[in-house]
């Protein structure tokens, strides 16, 4: 276990456990945790990355705007699975994730993870990392018992690196904790530019 950062007050503006728990092992606990309500629709030829990035800032500048009190930091984060120029949707139903996992089966992906902190003072850093991830070819079986453990509820792409999706996995080039939601790399180095830190 790291030892804990004496740090300013961080508002992580996210309701994902994911991105808490990947803040405390790099040593950051957040003041608060404040999710943010955005329109997350997806604009007519937006690309991935894009969307990555203007939710992530939408998410900390609504905070910002709404709870920020000149002494925390605001952190958004939002995550997006690609394959080629599509986006896809966050793991809602069992026809999502058969749909997800069909189109990824043998392929390459990327996952963008966007990252937007907001200092006390306004100041922005923005930030997309990109990790390429290539699965295995699945067969309609283990499809279907992936499907049906649940694992993918509420994720982006339909599942979780960090779960039973793990053995679908026959490579990463870049960041893995960006995969599970934050790039703890990135994270920490936008932080250390901000004296976050005390």
């Amino acid at each position: 276990m790291k030892n804990k950062h004496e740090h300013h007050p961080l508002i992580l503006a996210s309701a994902s456990p994911r991105r808490q728990e990947l803040l405390e092992r790099i040593g950051i606990t957040p003041t608060q945790i404040i999710p943010a309500d955005i329109d997350e629709s997806e604009g007519k030829k937006e690309l991935p990355r894009d969307i990555a990035l203007r939710l992530a800032t939408g998410k900390a500048q609504k905070i910002y705007e709404t709870h920020g009190d000149k002494t925390s930091f605001i952190l958004g984060a939002d995550t997006v699975v690609a394959c080629g120029r599509r986006t896809l949707p966050k793991g809602e139903t069992q026809k999502d994730a058969h749909h997800c996992l069909n189109l990824l089966s043998g392929k390459s992906h990327r996952i963008y993870g966007g990252l937007c902190i907001i200092a006390p003072d306004g100041t922005i850093r923005q930030r997309c990392i990109e990790t390429r991830v290539k699965f295995k070819r699945l067969s309609q079986q283990e499809i279907n018992d992936y499907v049906e453990s649940g694992e993918w509820e509420g994720k982006a792409g339909a599942y979780g690196i960090q779960g039973a999706a793990e053995v679908f996995v026959k490579s990463i080039q870049g960041s893995h904790s960006n995969i599970v939601g934050l790039s703890v790399y990135d994270t920490m180095n936008l932080l250390k530019g901000l004296n976050f830190f005390k």
